[in-house]
């Protein structure tokens, strides 16, 4: 019986480990299609825009969704980690990168309305 606990413990660390990367390669490929799809669609928006309107602000909107998607699923891989592997030294790393996480795609989506007001205001000039 200990045997295939210890099988069924080397299966879920492995199976763990692999939704991990996986996570994170979904991350990655979140953040890499959005600076393209954000940057092609800002160029090709350009003439739509008010001619003072900063094209950097509108490619910060479209990008800004893509990140906090990417952000989400880099808590989700963290979480695994943890789940994986919870030693005290490593539920405190993820922790405090959670946090940090958080922070950031709060204060990133903030800042996505504030942007999207600010160009609500500057198209309504138009």
């Amino acid at each position: 019986m200990g045997e295939l606990v210890e099988a069924i413990k080397i299966f879920l660390d492995s199976a763990g480990e692999l939704v991990e990367v996986s996570l994170n390669a979904v991350s990655l490929i979140f953040i890499v299609l959005g600076v393209v799809i954000s940057l092609t669609r800002s160029i090709l928006n350009r003439s739509k825009l008010p001619r003072d309107y900063p094209l950097h602000l509108y490619f910060r909107m479209q990008f800004g969704g893509w990140l906090v998607v990417a952000l989400e699923f880099q808590l989700a891989a963290d979480i695994v980690a943890t789940i994986v592997s919870p030693t005290y030294e490593h539920l405190i790393q993820v922790a405090v990168v959670a946090v940090i996480r958080t922070f950031l795609n709060y204060f990133l989506s903030k800042e996505l309305v504030e942007d999207e007001e600010m160009s609500k205001e500057a198209i309504e000039k138009k």
